[in-house]
């Protein structure tokens, strides 16, 4: 690729810069001002509707923003992602997840290889597997259907898995559970096997180059737990153990030959490409455990529901184009207002993953200090993602949101149709629930100011602690109903956000060096902990210290 445009040489960045120097925004004389603010910022993105009228930005302000996304060659990075170009540079790869949505008669070719046909015909074997254990053709060692399937990934391998199953739950089988291991801290397997029987339990084990240090150790602690609960039951003798592990393991992985060595049949193998990422990969084979959890059918809603995103992403002009506007958005609070952290609030308790899958995506995409040719970042990058479901952090963090002193845009997502239509009395409890998440993104708007607060009677020594400043900026996303097909729109919506700040500020946002050092770190120090005196003595003094501490207080 090209090196990266500099965002703070181009004249679209100056004018940002003196715009936001006597920025003084005013949602209340705004929206006063222009009764037609709420309608002319609200945007249709597939099936989502946002609202952006409740963000800090005027006219002056959105043309200076969609004039640096042409400054910067958005457009032009973005068609090249699609077109398969290694816009992952310092890998040296394409970046196709949105292939992994594309539909059969998408024609793509990329270095050499049939990218729709690779993919479908994975799809297809994913699928045939899922239909098997779903109907209980696909028996454990003993011929008993599975009841249980338990992924063992870390990172994406189990962020987006878990995150889905959790969101789609109105759409899982009765017929079995899947449950997710991910931390190599023991107590993670420890706890998920609790209850469960070795007969009627598969394991999918999720590592595309299967050496991932935390899956293949909590890969082996299960494999022991199957055969040590088989021979227990009188299941399998030292003779059937290699069939046992092959009837109760596939794995996702690209590795055949070490997928073989631990005792899987290559046969049960699905495999997916380096140019996606574990953090895209939910929609790949990465997501068999959700296939087997809520069936072939709405999997393909998903997949649709992805796509259906990809494409206004790449067709729809900027001025309505929701993922490029939210992304150039988040540039103007990062590098113009001063925010260093993003709030995801969904009233959906479904989606009370949606938060850390999103960490995930945002902070490894774009936490990065030099752009993708290796030269230094010229200005500040990447935001603090967190958050929590409504109301459960109205009654924890919002306090901050409201009053505090620093700026933190939110992003409020909620849902016409409940999953479970609830009423307490004469009462609807989803309306109930509603009520606060159109309530809260008002105050956050437009406060409350002190005559407002006087007006009320409240005493005068109170007025400043009940006055709201107001002014907190919000997008608000609403769909009718947490579908398959809406949840892929709105992933695919912030792999999109997630895209243009990083083409913004030159970044590479498809590798993630900056996992890799702890990671050896660790390897080295393992026998340091196991208290190698020679290993031990080399370490700094601080980790030295931490490590006699641990040896001290370790009792086995």
């Amino acid at each position: 690729m090209a090196t990266p445009v500099d965002p703070t040489a181009t004249e679209a960045w100056a004018r940002l810069d003196a715009l936001a120097s006597s920025f003084h925004p005013d949602l209340r004389g705004w929206f006063a001002a222009d009764p037609e603010r709420a309608r002319r910022w609200s945007l249709s993105a597939a099936d989502l509707h946002v609202d952006l009228s409740k963000n800090l930005v005027d006219g002056p302000v959105l043309d200076a923003l969609l004039d640096l996304a042409k400054e910067v060659a958005l457009e032009e990075r973005r068609e090249a992602m699609f077109a398969g170009q290694h816009i992952n540079v310092t890998e040296d790869r394409a970046v196709l997840h949105t292939a992994l949505r594309a539909p059969e008669d998408v024609d793509l070719e990329v270095d050499g290889q049939d990218v729709t046909t690779e993919v479908h015909d994975v799809l297809d074997r994913v699928y045939a597997f899922a239909e098997e254990v779903r109907s209980g053709s696909w028996t454990g060692v003993t011929g008993e259907r599975i009841r249980t399937v338990v992924n063992i990934g870390i990172g994406g391998s189990d962020l987006g898995p878990v995150m889905a199953y959790e969101a789609l739950k109105a759409y899982r089988t009765d017929e079995l559970e899947c449950r997710f291991i991910s931390n190599i801290d023991p107590t993670d397997v420890a706890e998920t096997l609790v209850g469960l029987d070795p007969r009627t339990t598969l394991f999918i084990v999720s590592s595309k180059t299967f050496g991932t240090l935390e899956t293949l150790t909590n890969a082996r602690l299960c494999r022991s737990w199957l055969l040590d609960g088989l021979r227990a039951v009188g299941a399998v003798d030292d003779g059937a153990e290699a069939t046992a592990v092959a009837r109760h393991f596939v794995a996702v992985s690209t590795a055949l030959d070490k997928v073989a060595e631990f005792g899987i049949d290559p046969a049960n193998a699905f495999g997916f490409w380096d140019w996606v990422g574990g953090r895209y990969s939910v929609d790949s084979a990465i997501g068999t455990s959700l296939v087997i959890a809520i069936g072939p059918d709405r999997f393909a809603e998903l997949l649709a529901g992805f796509h259906a995103m990809d494409e206004h992403f790449r067709r729809t002009p900027t001025e309505a184009n929701v993922p490029l506007l939210m992304g150039l958005l988040n540039v103007w609070y990062a590098n113009f207002l001063g925010a260093q952290s993003h709030a995801v609030l969904p009233y959906a308790q479904s989606l009370h993953r949606f938060p850390a899958y999103l960490q995930q995506l945002t902070m490894e995409s774009n936490g990065k200090s030099v752009r993708w040719d290796g030269s230094p970042v010229t200005t500040d990058t990447g935001e603090v993602f967190w958050g929590e479901p409504g109301t459960n952090g109205q009654h924890a963090f919002y306090q901050l949101l409201h009053q505090g002193t620093r700026l933190v845009p939110a992003d409020f997502i909620a849902f016409a149709e409940p999953h479970y239509p609830l009423a307490d009395g004469a009462q609807d409890v989803h309306e109930l629930f509603l009520a606060n998440f159109f309530a809260q993104t008002k105050a956050l708007a437009f406060g409350r100011t002190a005559d407002e607060v006087r007006a009320e009677g409240v005493e005068e020594r109170l007025v400043s602690a009940r006055t709201f400043p107001g002014n907190r900026p919000t997008t608000s996303i609403m769909a009718p109903a947490l579908t398959p097909g809406v949840l892929g729109q709105l992933v695919a919506l912030y792999e999109h956000i997630t895209f243009t700040q990083g083409i913004v500020w030159g970044l590479d946002s498809f590798d993630q060096w900056g996992v890799e050092l702890g990671k050896q770190l660790a390897q080295q120090l393992a026998p340091a902990v196991a208290g190698e005196p020679d290993a031990l003595a080399a370490e700094d003094p601080s980790t030295r210290e931490l490590i006699t501490y641990y040896r001290e207080h370790r009792s086995r």
